[in-house]
């Protein structure tokens, strides 16, 4: 026996069928990662475990410029008369600094919401909070996935993780400023 389970070989992702511990998306009570982002450009760096001490959202998208981010979710944020007592807003992508510049731009140019966009090139700030997901079909390679963390006096007080990934449904503005 020994030796046919020599012969066999293993399957190619035999590393990935077992999994020791179960997944674990960011929950309420969490404290926010201190990763690097970025604002604007590659020299500037923002940690939102530093900067939101206090109250405020985080909203994750999969993509700057992708139809749902820019046509609904985000407008949904900047559009609301409810923002303005959010705290610090920060919408967070997997995208290059130059791409989130240009999309607050695109969607926020005179900057009334006082919304900031942060990227996060790497995923590292996505992966801390385990709410990546690989799409490279349609994004090239791992993915934020959709979400609106809402942070009280610096720890996360609600999580709205879209089940799917990339839907717009508890996530959506309407739903999280309530």
């Amino acid at each position: 026996m020994l030796s046919l389970r020599r012969a066999l070989p293993s399957p190619p992702n035999a590393a990935r069928c077992f999994h020791s511990t179960a997944r674990r998306f960011v929950k309420a009570g969490d404290t926010i990662p201190d990763v690097p982002l970025m604002e604007n450009s590659p020299g500037n760096t923002v940690s939102l475990a530093k900067e939101l001490s206090g109250n405020g959202i985080i909203i994750g998208v999969p993509a700057a410029f992708s139809p749902s981010c820019s046509e609904s979710h985000i407008p949904g944020y900047i559009n609301s008369p409810k923002i303005k007592n959010a705290g610090a807003v920060f919408v967070v992508s997997v995208n290059d600094a130059f791409v989130m510049k240009a999309w607050k731009a695109s969607l926020d140019p005179d900057s009334k919401s006082g919304i900031r966009f942060l990227a996060d090139p790497s995923a590292a700030f996505a992966k801390s909070l385990d709410l990546t997901f690989d799409a490279p079909q349609i994004f090239g390679g791992p993915r934020s996935k959709r979400y609106a963390l809402l942070i009280k006096d610096g720890k996360v007080a609600e999580a709205h993780i879209e089940p799917d990934n990339t839907g717009l449904n508890i996530s959506a503005a309407e739903k999280v400023l309530q």
